[in-house]
């Protein structure tokens, strides 16, 4: 691995250590935050994680601010999980985007 590569690497480890920090924080006050204060602070990780390529935690974090937008606040700690898990995911091509949408599908409609 290169310096360059190794560097990038260090910091994605960073960013993620960072959103799962986030993700903790927000589900520990989540059920003291009104649905507008839940979406503000998934927006901010959403923004990290599309700066740092974490393409499967944006889609989660889309999923998680539309269902917000809509009222819906019932399983926010189910909905953080599936963001923790999306930080961690290895993969960041559109196919691991689009099986976390699915989940998200599954997991909202629910």
């Amino acid at each position: 691995m290169s310096g360059a590569a190794m560097a990038r690497a260090i910091d994605l480890e960073a960013v993620r250590y960072e959103l799962s920090a986030r993700i903790a924080a927000i589900d520990v006050r989540a059920p003291y935050l009104g649905c507008g204060e839940v979406a503000v602070a998934v927006d901010e990780i959403r923004h990290i994680a599309h700066h740092a390529g974490l393409n499967p935690t944006v889609t989660v974090a889309h999923f998680i601010e539309a269902a917000l937008a809509r009222g819906e606040r019932g399983a926010v700690h189910g909905w953080l999980s599936m963001l923790r898990d999306a930080v961690g995911a290895d993969r960041q091509d559109v196919a691991a985007c689009d099986a976390f949408a699915a989940a998200c599908s599954v997991r909202l409609a629910a």
